[in-house]
Formats: structure tokens, sequence, C-alpha cells
């Protein structure tokens, strides 16, 4: 199953992927020296801070340059829309070709079971299906 694409959409995210590449990890300041901290990016604040300033010898910051096209930001790399779902109504909502569907973790293995056998009766993609 593939998503339905245009042409400018399919060159956006092979963009994208690439931009993806080239993106540095991101860490917090000093995310280093206390394990307490874990290495999420904040934003570096304080008066003396060199990565605030942007020194050369520290790691980039988080920027707006480092987004990837607006058109296919909120794509799956696959190239559909995720959409949520939780029980079986929420099916019938989908487009299957431009969308998939990504069952919920709280869903029980009889419902998933349920969810997928009629996903794949209207032929509808599954992002984290159990085999």
């Amino acid at each position: 199953m593939k998503a339905n694409l245009s042409a400018r959409s399919k060159r956006l995210l092979k963009v994208r992927n690439e931009m993806n590449r080239k993106r540095p990890e991101f860490h917090r300041q000093e995310w280093f020296r206390y394990k307490k901290l874990g290495d999420s990016w904040r934003k570096p604040r304080g008066k003396h801070s060199k990565s605030r300033e942007h020194r050369g010898y520290r790691p980039p910051n988080v920027e707006s340059g480092f987004r990837g096209p607006s058109e296919v930001r909120a794509l799956h790399p696959s190239g559909f829309r995720e959409v949520y779902v939780t029980n079986l109504k929420d099916i019938d909502r989908v487009n299957p070709t431009t969308e998939a569907i990504r069952i919920s973790s709280k869903v029980g293995m009889k419902k998933r079971m349920m969810i997928q056998e009629k996903a794949h009766t209207v032929g509808i993609k599954i992002l984290n299906e159990v085999k």
C-alpha cells in the first residue's frame, strides 16, 4: 500500500528525509555532566551561557532553519497522514488513500484484533500492527 501523493509532495518528502539525515542531535546544555538532567532539548538560558551565545565550539541550538518543508511536516515517512484510533467507529472516518491508522496502546488485544480485521477489509494501512 502506497500513499496517494502529488509529485511535489513526493519530492518534498525526499527533501525532508535528506534533511533528517543531516540534522544534528539536539541535546540539553550540559546533558553529559549530570545524569538527572536527561538529554531532551531545553533552551539555554543564563547570563554567561556560551551555548545561548551560539559559540562555535558548542553544539548547535534548535532553530527554525532545521525544520522540514511545511507541506509534508505532519506526514509519516511512508507518506501517509497518521490517524489515532481507539475504537471501531474511528475507522469509518479514515481515507485509505491518504491516511494510515495508529492503534492506541491502551486498546486491549481483543479489540485491537477487531480493529485490524476491519482495517484490512477496508484497505487501510496500520502503522503499528500486531501479527
